[in-house]
C-alpha cells in the first residue's frame, strides 16, 4: 500500500467501534476493499459510509488467517485521526479469541476441548448452561461425548467463544468424481483460478483444519462449479440441498455436463422421487416438509442415511431452523456452504459459523467484474410519486399496510413500460414480491409470468424459451430469487421487494451478472417519500458494499 500524510486518510474510527468512510476520498476504493475483510457495512448514504466491527466479523477474518497486524497497519494507514485505543484493544481481543478453544478427537467415542486461556477456562467452568456437556475434566479443558460436537460449538458461540474444530471427518462412502475436459455441450471445461482456489481452501488437502465452512462469491461467478470442484476433491457420496426444484434440476444438469458421472449416479429427493443415489439433490422445502405441525419432519433423516462424505448447502444464508438442528448431529460430515452474502435477515450468522463453519474464501464482486468473470452492472433507483388516490389511501391506513400500498404503486407499470422501450434489444426480467401486482403487470404488458404456483415443467419451458430468445421479457415472482440460470438476462426491473432484504438484493442482482458484452442494468422502482423508500436504503447497502455506484433518479 502507498503511504499518505497523517490526517489525510478517508477513515474516521469512533470509540463505539463504528468506522466512517468518506466516499469522495481518492483512497475510498482501497479502504473499502480493506474494510470488507473484517467489517460489515451498515449505512451507505451518498457521502459517508458507516461500517462496524463485530466479534463474528473478526473471527471470520482470523479463520481466513488474516493477521491482526495487517488489520492494525491498515487502520493506522487509512485513519484520519489516531485510532481510539479501546477499539484497537477490542478488535485485537476478538481476533485473538479464535483458536483459543480447540476441539479435537480423543479416540472414537469422545472429543477433547482444549482451552488455552485460564480466564476463559474459569468462566466456562462456572457457566451452568454448559455444565451438562462435560464428560470428565482434562488438564486444559474437558472431555466431551462425540455426539455433542455440534451442540457444544453452538452453545459456546452463543456464550461468546468460537471453537476451532479440528476433529476431522468420516470419509463416507467413496465415489470418484472425475472432471471432464470438454462438457456435454462441446465446450472446453476447467475450473477458473479462483474456483479452484476456493475449492482447495475448503478442502485443505483433506486435513482436519478444512472440510467445513462457507464460500462467499457473487451470483454468476460459478458457485455450482466450485461445488463440483469440491466433490472432485472429496470423492465421496454427496448430498446437495438447493433452494427449489428448478435449482435442483440445474445442479443435476451441471454435474452430468461437467463430470464423468452417469445419470444413474444422480438422484433427486423430491415429491416425485425419493430414491437416494451416490449424489442426491434435494431442497430445503423437501427436508422440512410435513403434512401438519404435529408431525415430525421425517425427511430430515436423509442427513444420516447413505454414508455421505460431503453435504453442500446451496444459498446457505437461507438455511431454515430445522435444518440447523439436524446439522448439529452431522458434524463428522464435511459441510460446504455456498452463498453470495453472509447476511441473514434473522441474525443467525453465528449459527452458520458454528454449525457449517467459518468463511473459507471470499472475492469481492468488483474484482471479478474487473477480470471479466461477471458482468459490469449499473444500479439505478427510480423514485415514483404515488397517484393522488393512492396517496390518500397510504396516509389513512395503518403502518402495517403502508409498505404494500407503496410497493404496488400502479404508476410503476408506466415506468416499467418506458424502461422496456429503452432496452428494445435486451433480455429483460421483471421481478416482484406480490403475485396480484405481477399478474396486473403481466396483463398490462402482455408478458408471460412465472410464479411458485406454476408447475415445475411449465416454469422450465418458459425459462428455456427465455434462454433461446423465443421470448425476450419475462416476469417472475420471488421464486426466481435463487439459483436460476438465465445467462443472457442483462436487464432487471425490480418492481417490489421484501422490505429491506440485503440477501434478496444480492440474489436478484446476481441474475444478470453472467459475463456478456453488454453492461447489465439493475433498476429498482420505489414510491417516493414512503416506507418503501426507507426500506430501499437498507437494500442499497448490499450494492454499495460490493462496490457498485447506486444512482437515484426521479420520475
Amino acid at each position: 500500500m502507498k503511504t499518505v500524510n497523517p490526517g489525510s486518510g478517508p477513515l474516521i474510527i469512533q470509540s463505539d467501534r463504528t468506522l466512517m468512510l468518506e466516499t469522495a476520498h481518492p483512497e475510498y476504493t482501497d479502504c473499502r476493499d480493506f474494510l470488507g475483510l473484517f467489517a460489515e457495512l451498515v449505512k451507505s448514504p451518498e457521502f459517508i459510509h458507516t461500517y462496524r466491527v463485530t466479534p463474528l466479523s473478526m473471527w471470520n477474518a482470523a479463520a481466513l488467517d488474516l493477521p491482526f497486524q495487517d488489520i492494525l497497519d491498515g487502520l493506522k494507514r487509512f485513519s484520519r485521526y489516531e485510532p481510539p485505543v479501546n477499539v484497537l484493544a477490542d478488535i485485537e481481543a476478538w481476533h485473538g479469541l479464535y483458536g483459543l478453544l480447540t476441539l479435537e478427537k480423543d479416540g472414537d467415542e469422545r472429543l477433547r476441548l482444549r482451552i488455552a486461556d485460564d480466564i476463559i477456562f474459569n468462566r466456562i467452568q462456572h457457566n451452568k448452561d454448559l455444565a451438562h456437556f462435560w464428560d470428565e475434566p482434562a488438564a486444559d479443558g474437558w472431555f466431551v461425548e462425540s455426539g455433542n460436537r455440534g451442540e457444544l460449538k453452538q452453545a459456546l458461540i452463543k456464550a461468546g467463544y468460537p471453537v476451532k474444530d479440528v476433529c476431522g471427518y468420516v470419509d463416507g462412502k467413496k465415489l470418484s468424481v472425475p472432471l471432464r475436459d470438454v462438457d456435454l455441450a462441446g465446450a472446453p471445461f476447467a475450473l477458473r483460478d479462483y474456483q479452484r482456489d476456493a475449492a482447495d481452501a475448503f478442502y485443505q488437502g483433506g486435513r482436519s483444519t478444512g472440510g467445513s465452512g462457507i464460500i462467499v462469491l457473487p451470483c454468476g461467478s460459478g458457485k455450482t462449479i466450485i461445488g463440483i470442484g469440491v466433490m472432485n476433491n472429496v470423492s465421496g457420496h454427496t448430498l446437495i440441498i438447493a433452494t427449489n426444484n428448478v435449482a435442483a434440476h440445474q445442479w443435476r444438469d451441471e454435474i452430468l455436463s461437467k463430470t464423468a458421472l452417469n445419470p444413474e449416479d444422480i438422484g433427486e429427493f423430491t415429491g416425485m422421487d425419493k430414491t437416494l443415489k451416490p449424489v442426491t439433490v434435494t431442497t430445503y422445502q423437501m427436508l422440512t416438509h410435513r403434512r401438519n405441525k404435529s408431525e415430525p419432519m421425517k425427511n430430515l433423516n436423509i442427513f444420516t442415511q447413505n454414508g455421505w462424505g460431503l453435504i453442500i448447502y446451496d444459498e446457505v444464508h437461507m438455511l431454515p431452523a430445522p435444518v440447523f438442528r439436524a446439522t448439529t448431529e452431522i458434524q463428522a460430515r464435511r459441510r460446504l456452504g455456498l452463498t453470495a452474502t453472509l447476511v441473514r435477515e434473522d441474525g443467525k450468522e453465528d449459527d452458520v459459523f458454528a454449525l457449517i463453519g467459518p468463511k473459507r474464501y471470499d472475492v469481492p464482486w468488483k474484482i471479478l467484474e474487473t477480470r471479466g468473470y461477471i458482468a459490469e452492472a449499473v444500479c439505478t433507483e427510480y423514485r415514483i410519486p404515488l397517484p393522488h388516490d393512492e396517496e390518500i389511501r397510504y396516509a389513512l391506513t395503518t403502518k402495517r399496510n403502508r409498505f404494500r400500498i407503496a410497493s404496488e404503486n400502479p404508476s410503476k407499470i408506466d415506468v416499467a413500460r418506458e424502461l422496456i422501450e429503452n432496452h428494445a434489444d435486451d433480455r429483460i426480467m421483471i421481478i416482484g414480491q406480490y403475485i396480484s401486482q405481477l399478474e396486473t403487470i403481466s396483463k398490462a404488458l402482455d408478458v408471460p409470468l412465472i410464479t411458485g404456483k406454476m408447475k415445475t415443467q411449465d416454469r422450465e419451458t418458459l425459462y428455456a424459451d427465455f434462454r433461446t430468445g423465443r421470448i425476450r421479457i419475462l416476469i417472475v415472482s420471488k421464486v426466481a430469487n435463487f439459483s436460476i440460470d438465465l445467462p443472457d438476462a442483462n436487464v432487471m426491473i425490480q418492481i417490489s421487494g421484501a422490505f429491506g432484504s440485503r440477501q434478496e438484493e444480492a440474489q436478484r442482482l446476481g441474475r444478470i451478472l453472467r459475463p456478456k458484452e453488454k453492461t447489465s442494468r439493475f433498476y429498482t422502482l420505489v414510491s417516493k417519500g414512503t416506507d418503501e423508500q426507507e426500506f430501499a436504503l437498507n437494500r442499497q447497502l448490499f450494492l454499495v458494499e460490493q462496490g457498485y455506484k447506486y444512482e437515484i433518479r426521479y420520475f
